[in-house]
Parts: structure tokens; C-alpha cells; sequence
């Protein structure tokens, strides 16, 4: 078989390859779980070898399963989180953390490590800003670059490059040091509908040294998702990958960005592009809506030009948790224990498990008995969209003495129905700017379920539909080599003929009064913990 494309996604907890044909079926896939590590202060680490070899061992034992030659791949996409990883002479790695160790060379994205940074680029101000939703997150780059300087003024000094993970991906694959226009516009305030980075900007907020170098340690050569880069996978890059020297490399995506490609473009459905908005629905959870002009949402990311489909503005919204969300939600609670034995046992992990629980109690229909007086405000590593609070924090309500496992399925339920409320406020705050959202493409993990897909769909008051392909992440990263192998001239073609809509699920009229009622109570738990907090900090 010939004609055959690559997609490899970076997530926070694993590696995973894909292999494509030229109709987007799937046919393998491997996956390794890469090292992290974590301390206190929000502080979590990751080493860009492991990951470069996980990735080596997926590609090829995805080639094998698949069954195909090496030479059968044309060409190949890469995807990743949005983490920081900093490079020393020679692409050495170099430590991150006062620990010392340069394996640990990876800030990952949900390091919040640089919140203090953060706060003051945010009260210096800049223009750069309106083109972040107004505020800038301590997960993005240049917070996070600026904790470098002031806490290890060695590292930062040292650098070669700093790289976003999908960036360093591509350089280890061709050796071209090009960024994607994805990674650098979205995480680190490159102006791609200027195409500039900002001086003033660099100046004020303390990192003029990037400045002064002309920013050749984090990007001169900006280039579209897709691009090819170099002269393909150089004769290295091939050996380790197992593939074939000059196999066509694409420029990449941040992970999130990488399910929108693979989902919002899809045929089938009564909407465009312009309709859609991607819902990448994972540890985290990533909104991404494509408009043709700026739409400035406060709290939402954005607008960035060209950072995921060419020639199109985007919005960025999500929550810093959502699928690592309800984990954490149902670990709390004293029947966990039995169930992930039971879940264990069925082969399943513990959400998918209590998903099935839910389906056998009346699925999405019966939420309101299975919820009972449980409010859940899921927002344990704070609101990313559309309030950017870091500060805010979970909020559990109307708890009772339960311990049985029909509670547990009831607090699942409940957080279920608060990621959905919290989907509805994004949708709602780019409503208000003109930016309206008629269906929701769901991709992620999390977001495989239909009892999922229902409940998000009735708790915020929007279609939401799913593309036939099993990874739409995987997909888009793939669609990514096609386009760079030549396959498809456009991106808009490349969608439509690699990516096809299954199946839609619509808001449920049997439960609209109660998710109303409950969407009401979602906000007036938001302000009450925001009152709270600032009667308790008030000096």
C-alpha cells in the first residue's frame, strides 16, 4: 500500500502514533506513556529525550501493525501539548527546575510555576494582550521564559532555543529550527496578522535579551501548519523513526489544534467551518472557533490569524481541567475505591465505567435522579475561559451521607453536566462579540462516550457532533503530512476528503427546564466562591 500519512500526538501523559490513508482511514495506532514529574508549586517537568523516544517507538511499531512498507508513508504531522522545552548548544537539553538535572528540560503546559509572572505582565499592560483575550496565562510561554530569567539565569542564558514541544518535534524529525505559526501565535504573542514579534512588548516585561538577539532563539522563520520543512526526515531522524529519508515533514499544531483540523472540516452536517467549533475534550478541554474577522472575547484566546485553519482568525477557550477534572472529582468520593475495582474487572477505566453505570440508571434523560441535590462547579485548576481566573477553584454543593455507589454515579453526573455549563459560558461570551456557534465537534478522550456527547449537548444548549474517525487528533496531525506530501493543495480539501461527521447529537427537550435551572445555579456558585475568596483576602 502506498499513499499512506503519519499523525504522532504529544498529550501530557502519553505518546501516541497514527497511520492514515489517503481517505482518512485509521489503520494502527501505538501508544507509549512518557515520564513526568511533579512537586509542590504547581511545578510539573517532563524530558524532551523520553519524549523523542517514545515517539520513535510508536511510529514504528504503528508501521508494523499496520502492515504497510516504511516507504509507504508520504508524509508526517506532528502534534503536542503546548509545553515549553529549552535546548543548550548542540540541542543538549538543560534543566528547568533548581533541581539541576538537564534531563527534566520540559515545562509542561499546566505548570502554573510562573502565576507571579503572569500577574505582573498583566498589570504592566500591552496591546499584545488584546490579542490573548485581555489577560495572559501563566501557561503560555513568555510568563514562563521570564520565571526562567529571574529564578535560573544560567539555564536561560545557556539556551540555544527555546522551543514549544510540536516545534522541537518537527526540528528532531527535518532539522529545521521553522515554528509553526500555531505554537508561536497562540503560547508565545507572535503577531502572525502582522507577522512580527512584538520589541516593545519583550522590553517591558522584562525578557528585552530575546529582544536584543532578534529573537532568534525563539522563532525567526514562521511558517503555516503544513508547511513542509526542510528536505523531509533527515537520514538520522528516519533511522530512529523507521522510516524513509526525505519523507515530507509538516510544519505542527498545538494537540488541541491538531482535533480541530481533524474535525471542523469534515463533510456531512448542514454547517461549514464558519458554523463549527472544535471542543478537544481531554485532560483539559480546548474550544476553537474559526471566524474570517477578529472576534475579541475577553477571557477567550484571541483572535490569532492563521494559527489553525490558513487565512482564518481563531478563538482559544477551555478549562485547565476538565477530563483530569472528573478524575479528581470521583476520586473523592468514598465509593471510588469499589469502583474502580469493579471497573478494573470489566477492563475499564473508571469514567468509562461509570458512564456505563449512568447509561443503566436512564442515561442522559435521567440526570436529574441521578444527580439529586449535587451541584458540582468543576474548576479545580481555575477558569481558563471565559474569566481567566487561575484563582478559582472546585466547589462541591449539596453533599449528603451517601456513600453507596449510585452517589459516585451521581457526582459523575453532576461534574459531567458543570463541564457543560462551563462550555455554555465560552459559547455564550463569544456570542455576545458576534461570534455565534451553531455545532460543537467533539474530539478527545474523554468526549468518546455517548452519554458524554448527550449530557454536553443538553447542558450547553448546543448540537454537538462527532467525526467516524476513532482519533481526530491523530487524524489532523495526519491531514497535517498530507497536505505537506502534496496530497491536497488546501487545507479546506484536505478536511473534506480525510475527515467525515457520523453522527449528531441534538439538546434534549425532556431536560432543557432542568439545565437551566442548574446552569443558573452553576453561576451563582462561581460568584459566591469569588465573593469568598475576596472577603477572605482582603487585608
Amino acid at each position: 500500500m502506498s499513499g499512506c500519512f503519519a499523525g504522532i500526538d504529544v498529550g501530557t501523559g502519553s505518546v501516541r502514533a497514527g497511520i492514515f490513508d489517503g481517505e482518512g482511514r485509521q489503520l494502527a495506532v501505538a501508544k507509549r506513556d512518557i515520564r513526568i514529574w511533579k512537586e509542590a508549586g504547581d511545578v510539573i517537568e517532563q524530558s524532551s529525550d523520553d519524549i523523542w523516544a517514545c515517539v520513535c517507538a510508536c511510529v514504528k511499531e504503528a508501521v508494523g501493525n499496520a502492515g504497510i512498507a516504511p516507504g509507504a508513508i508520504e508524509g508526517i504531522g506532528f502534534d503536542a501539548t503546548c509545553s515549553l522545552v529549552v535546548l543548550g548548544p548542540g540541542g543538549r537539553p538543560l534543566p528547568v527546575g533548581r533541581h539541576g538535572d538537564p534531563e527534566r528540560n520540559v515545562i509542561v503546559w499546566m505548570d502554573h510555576r510562573a502565576t507571579g509572572q503572569a500577574d505582573r505582565i498583566n498589570a504592566l499592560g500591552s496591546p499584545v494582550l488584546d490579542y490573548v483575550g485581555g489577560t495572559i496565562s501563566p501557561e503560555m510561554e513568555t510568563p514562563k521564559l521570564l520565571w526562567l530569567s529571574e529564578e535560573l539565569p544560567d539555564s536561560f542564558a545557556g539556551a540555544w532555543q527555546f522551543l514549544d514541544l510540536a516545534d522541537f518535534l518537527t526540528w528532531k524529525a527535518s532539522g529545521s529550527l521553522a515554528r509553526s505559526v500555531c505554537t508561536v501565535t497562540c503560547k508565545w504573542t507572535y503577531l502572525a496578522h502582522e507577522q512580527r514579534w512584538d520589541e516593545g512588548y519583550f522590553r517591558r516585561i522584562g525578557l528585552g535579551p530575546l529582544a536584543d538577539e532578534g529573537f532568534t532563539r525563539i522563532g525567526t522563520e514562521i511558517v503555516a501548519p503544513g508547511s513542509p520543512l526542510g528536505s523531509g526526515l533527515t537520514p538520522a531522524a528516519a533511522a530512529e523513526l523507521g522510516l524513509s529519508p526525505g519523507t515530507a515533514v509538516a510544519a505542527g499544531l498545538i494537540d488541541a489544534h491538531a482535533g480541530g483540523i481533524g474535525t471542523v472540516g469534515a463533510r456531512g452536517g448542514e454547517d461549514g467551518v464558519l458554523n463549527r467549533m472544535a471542543y478537544v475534550f481531554g485532560t483539559s478541554a480546548c474550544t476553537l472557533l474559526t471566524t474570517t474577522e477578529p472576534a475579541f472575547v475577553p477571557g477567550v484566546w484571541g483572535p490569532y490569524f492563521s494559527a489553525m485553519v490558513p487565512n482564518f482568525w481563531l478563538n482559544e477557550g477551555g478549562q485547565s481541567a476538565a477530563g483530569a477534572a472528573i478524575d479528581r472529582l470521583v476520586r473523592l468520593h468514598p465509593a471510588a475505591p469499589q469502583a474502580r475495582e469493579q471497573a478494573r474487572a470489566a477492563d475499564q477505566n473508571l469514567s468509562v465505567w461509570l458512564a456505563g453505570q449512568a447509561e443503566a440508571a436512564g442515561g442522559a434523560q435521567a440526570i436529574g435522579e441521578l444527580v439529586g441535590t449535587l451541584h458540582v462547579v468543576p474548576e479545580f485548576l481555575g477558569n481558563r475561559a471565559p474569566f481567566a481566573d487561575h484563582l478559582a477553584r472546585g466547589i462541591i454543593a449539596g453533599l449528603g451521607m451517601d456513600e453507596g455507589l449510585d452517589s459516585l454515579t451521581g457526582l459523575y453526573m453532576a461534574g459531567l453536566a458543570g463541564i457543560g455549563y462551563g462550555l455554555r459560558q465560552i459559547l455564550n461570551a463569544q456570542a455576545a462579540k458576534g461570534a455565534k456557534t451553531d455545532t460543537v465537534l467533539v474530539s478527545g478522550g474523554a468526549g468518546q462516550s455517548p452519554l458524554v456527547r448527550q449530557v454536553l449537548a443538553d447542558a450547553a444548549n448546543v448540537k454537538i457532533a462527532a467525526v467516524s474517525a476513532p482519533e481526530p487528533v491523530l487524524l489532523g496531525s495526519a491531514i497535517l503530512g498530507a497536505v505537506a506530501a502534496g496530497r491536497h493543495d488546501s487545507f479546506d480539501s484536505a478536511m473534506a476528503s480525510m475527515s467525515r461527521i457520523e453522527v449528531i447529537y441534538g439538546p434534549s427537550a425532556v431536560t432543557r427546564d432542568w439545565h437551566e435551572r442548574r446552569f443558573h445555579a452553576f453561576e451563582t456558585l462561581q460568584a459566591a466562591y469569588r465573593s469568598v475568596r475576596e472577603q477572605v483576602t482582603a487585608s
